[in-house]
């Protein structure tokens, strides 16, 4: 039976990330059709190139044409060739200046010159790259401007116009789109995004002008996704244009661009439609410049049936109903927005509302039963909080007259950011207060928290480009945990490289570099260096020199995070060694660029350290390390004192010390762990475990940390040691010694097991805030128990469940159902896993159903666990994106592990097809199921089915083989020292 896992210390989103992820989304989403195309069934598109003569041209310029027509042949022809030869191209050349385009993925910079490289050499290096860059410039511009992965610059869109008309019964919609266009350079060419759809008719003309200019001729290009308008003139520099195109296309079954859904009420099934556009899939459901940087006004127009209704990112400003039964709804024009973050949908759906002290109208839409039940309200009013919240943190209001959210049964990501129409899976963001737990009430309000921050940071302003995707992503998860402070003060949320950066800035001068840099470029683009900008002349207004740019290129550009290493200097006193390095699970593992070895990585580290004794720790004192080793004076450092690095675990990196120090703080704390504070308690038990299992730490080291928890009384530690001792389950649950490991774990927790005891029954429905600590300590030691085979825990939850059947009411308390469900099904018989399976089907509560889902894994019978993996591929029985879930479920029980892995490649083309343009997915199930793999004979398997297989995620892939390697590496290396320890601790 699997512990739950609950990660929250995360490598830093960093562009070299987002590179490899690009290079994916351009490899299998961007630049081909992708399996997507045959999945999806026959559907209209334009299939030739043809070339319209006027009837009246006279022979001579028949002719003409017609060798015209033989050139342009033999061009497309060589851009094909092209392409193919150009297809690694990684993105357009650097621009300079704020807003500009910049390139879509290249290596980045090193931090400084290597430590012990010759300058010469260095400079040598340098200008060697610098050709490089320059020849592969050359390069792309030789390719026609529909070939070149970024879209030509010699035009911009100015204003949208779209009208859509919906059509549910076929799932088909019909749209005209025009588009005000500006021309920065004269080109015959217009190109832009479109992706599977028919275009019907293409119109240009110059703005108050009347006629237009003659269209020559139209092509798709699908390895770049764009629709080429050729004209028989260049559009003239410093004048508008309007481009109309009116087209058709589906409104798919899948999960990307315009798509359906449907749900089941009174035993109807009903259907609706919604967008998912971000990063690249705007151009499925209009033609359009879909990238981040071509910000435009959209005017939008929806007809629809009267029976529904839509949605978009702005109010409705007029309705005109059709004698027919149809309406059609007009949208108030939107602000600057790009493409990725426009939405609209079409549903039955109802609401409920509240209003902002500001005036913001926020509704929230969901199935009528949901909304009925009251599932959308606690969604509704922490939004309107955090709306007033972030409008006073900011200092800037919130930009449109509305925000409504979406709850819908199917959608790829939790929840999507759009500009005033943000949209939710219903698991994320509906919540039953008399069934869901204080667990399921976090997790939505951190998702809720999320998506609100990207109203500022990525709607308002936007990244340039997708490399820089981090600086709406990072400042959202960095609110995650202050805008949850901010409902729940006491919850004690910590994040990670942008609490690091506002920590040693001081609050509130972060806090003012914000509002400036929002204010400064709301409405527009921005990249990372406008930001550090921006923060380095907040901290020059308070008197503060510091170079942002300098510190954080470090921590953004390069790949992983640090481990620092603090050593005692035995031969003199108060003079410690401070060393910094790349922190990796697998030491083996080669590193991607073989020109940039792990010794060139260093970052400028802000490192508060502070020296204890028994009884008391002194105020902390910070050093900022920028070497690969340093010395350092540490005045008050008593012989037989301790030290202890990143205090409250402010700073994103992991502190390793000597075992001398090791042996002092275990001691610390053994004897008083309240002289150390909780949030270091938690730190120092993540980073000992982790510092383990790659290698830089004896394995006996974190298991005796975690003997002093039989006196801890904060959530955060236990939450801690469960989450670290989760992949060292994982890497034991199939080995022969494994009840030794186990034997070990359950002495550690069974005092603490009987002192907290179970819940008496269903929490007060009021989720009090002031219980959320002691209720989550429970249920963390509740969890470690049953996980472990404490044999008290496995009779109750076996009597809560027996008691449930047979009484057919539920009263397991609501904070502990998932450990029961889940325990249950794995010590119970077969008839246990159908009830499950058929409460699963009749509930209609999304958390409940999330749970039962889940449950239904933990079985020990591998061939229930087979038929619920083949079930999980029918769609009308398990949604899209909880198919994922079940096969990674599976895939953690070590009763199913082989099976999942077995499952998945067989199934791969089946998965990827259904997967493979929505990234995250994809990447999501490549890594849940290959992450605890852990054998010589599982990970040639995994080599061999990546040279077989067919299909896109790359990225994913490699990095799963990383991971593979670096748990048989472990298993090699340590294993054995670790089991050897364990016998005789267990013996003493």
């Amino acid at each position: 039976m699997a512990l739950e896992e609950k990660r929250e210390k995360r490598p830093p989103v960093t562009p070299m990330m987002i590179e490899e992820e690009a290079a994916l989304r351009n490899g299998s989403r961007g630049l081909t059709p992708g399996p997507w195309a045959e999945a999806a069934g026959p559907r209209p598109r334009t299939t030739e190139r043809h070339i319209a003569v006027h009837k009246r041209l006279v022979l001579g310029f028949a002719v003409s044409i017609l060798a015209l027509l033989a050139v342009t042949m033999i061009a497309v022809l060589l851009s094909v060739r092209f392409e193919e030869c150009g297809a690694a191209a990684d993105g357009p050349p650097r621009a300079s200046g704020n807003g500009s385009l910049s390139g879509a993925a290249r290596q980045p910079p090193g931090a400084g010159q290597p430590p012990g490289q010759p300058e010469e050499e260095a400079r040598g290096v340098e200008a060697a790259e610098e050709e490089e860059e320059e020849e592969e410039w050359q390069r792309r511009q030789e390719l026609p401007p529909w070939a070149r992965p970024r879209l030509p610059r010699h035009l911009r869109p100015l204003h949208y116009n779209l009208m859509l008309s919906a059509f549910m019964e076929n799932f088909t919609f019909s749209g005209e789109v025009n588009v005000q266009l500006e021309v920065r350079n004269a080109s015959r060419y217009i190109v832009l995004h479109a992706h599977r759809m028919h275009i019907e008719a293409v119109r240009v003309a110059e703005d108050k002008l009347a006629g237009g200019v003659r269209v020559a001729r139209t092509f798709f290009y699908p390895q770049t996704q764009v629709f080429v308008v050729v004209l028989n003139r260049s559009l003239e520099v410093q004048r508008s244009y309007n481009l109309k195109i009116i087209y058709n296309a589906l409104i798919e079954n899948e999960l990307l661009g315009f798509f359906r859904s449907s749900y089941v009420l009174h035993g109807e099934r009903r259907f609706l439609a919604v967008t998912q556009f971000s990063p690249t899939h705007a151009r499925k459901a209009f033609p359009c410049f879909d990238e981040p940087i071509y910000k435009a006004t959209f005017k939008i127009s929806i007809r629809h049936q009267a029976t529904f209704l839509s949605l978009s990112n702005m109010p409705v400003e007029t309705s005109v109903f059709e004698e027919d039964g149809w309406v059609t709804d007009h949208f108030s024009q939107t602000p600057l927005m790009s493409t990725y973050y426009l939405a609209w949908a079409v549903c039955n759906f109802t609401y409920r509302e509240t209003v902002t002290k500001s005036g913001v109208v926020v509704r929230l839409y969901a199935r009528p039963d949901a909304i009925r039940r009251g599932s959308g309200d606690y969604a509704l009013n922490i939004t309107r909080s955090l709306i007033e919240f972030y409008e006073d943190y900011f200092k800037v209001p919130y930009s449109l007259p509305k925000l409504d959210l979406l709850a819908v049964p199917k959608h790829p990501y939790a929840a999507m950011e759009n500009w005033g129409l943000s949209v939710f899976v219903e698991q994320r963001i509906l919540l039953d207060p008399s069934i869901s737990s204080i667990l399921y009430l976090l997790d939505v309000t951190m998702v809720i928290v999320h998506e609100l921050c990207h109203q500022w940071f990525g709607d308002l302003v936007t990244p340039v480009w997708w490399e820089d995707v981090w600086l709406k992503e990072g400042f959202a998860h960095y609110f995650e945990f202050v805008g949850t402070d901010y409902l729940y003060p006491g919850w004690n949320m910590g994040a990670a490289l942008i609490r690091m950066l506002a920590n040693f800035m001081g609050h509130s001068v972060f806090q003012m570099g914000l509002q400036d840099y929002l204010t400064i470029h709301k409405y527009g683009n921005a990249a990372r260096n406008d930001l550090w900008n921006t923060l380095s002349k907040a901290l020059k207004r308070v008197g503060k020199s510091v170079n942002i740019q300098e510190v954080m290129d470090q921590w953004t550009l390069q790949m992983g995070y640090p481990v620092i290493t603090i050593l005692g200097n035995e031969t003199t006193d108060n003079i410690i060694v401070i060393s910094q390095e790349r922190f990796v699970y697998d030491s083996d593992a080669k590193p991607k660029d073989p020109s940039r070895g792990d010794n060139s990585y260093l970052w400028q580290i802000p490192l508060t350290i502070a020296v204890g004794n028994t009884s008391h720790i002194s105020s902390e004192a910070i050093i900022w390390v920028s070497n690969k080793s340093e010395h350092h004076r540490i005045p008050a450092f008593e012989e037989a004192g301790w030290l202890l690095g990143n205090i409250n675990q402010t700073g994103y990196f992991r502190v390793n010390y000597d075992i001398r120090n090791w042996r002092l703080l275990i001691n610390q704390l053994t004897r008083n762990h309240e002289v150390i504070s909780v949030s270091n308690r938690a730190g120092l038990i993540d980073d000992a475990f982790n510092l383990a299992r790659a290698g830089y730490l004896p394995q006996n080291i974190p298991l005796e940390i975690i003997r002093y928890l039989s006196e801890e009384k904060d959530f955060l530690p236990w939450h801690a040691a469960s989450r670290a001792l989760y992949p060292l389950d994982k890497l034991l649950d199939r080995t022969e010694n494994y009840n030794i490991f186990n034997e070990y774990i359950l002495r550690q927790v069974a005092s603490m097991y009987l002192k907290l005891g179970w819940p008496m029954n269903n929490l007060n429905k009021s989720l009090v805030q002031a219980s959320y600590q002691h209720e989550e300590l429970r249920r963390e030691v509740i969890m470690l128990a049953c996980s472990f085979g404490n044999k008290h825990c496995h009779q109750q939850a076996a009597t809560l469940i027996s008691d449930w059947i047979s009484s057919n009411r539920n009263r397991i308390p609501l904070n502990v159902r998932d450990i029961v469900y889940c325990t249950g099904v794995s010590l119970m018989d077969e008839d246990v896993w159908e009830f499950i399976w058929m409460k699963f089907h009749s509930t209609t509560a999304v958390s409940e159903k999330k749970i039962l889902l889940e449950a239904l894994t933990c079985s020990d019978d591998r061939n229930l666990l087979n038929r619920l993996l083949n079930l999980s591929l029918n769609s009308e029985v398990v949604l899209d994106q909880d198919a994922i879930d079940v096969i990674i479920h599976v895939a953690r029980n070590p009763h199913g592990r082989d099976l999942a892995w077995k499952f998945f490649r067989e199934k791969w083309k089946i998965l990827n097809a259904r997967y493979g343009e929505a990234l995250f997915m994809n990447s999501k199930l490549v890594s849940g199921v290959t992450e605890f793999l852990n054998t010589e004979g599982e990970l040639r398997e995994l080599k061999n089915f990546i040279k077989s297989y067919e299909g896109g995620a790359a990225v994913s892939f490699s990095r799963a083989v990383e991971t593979v390697e670096a748990n048989v590496r472990w298993q090699r290396l340590y294993k054995e020292e670790l089991f050897h320890w364990l016998r005789k601790s267990l013996t003493h």
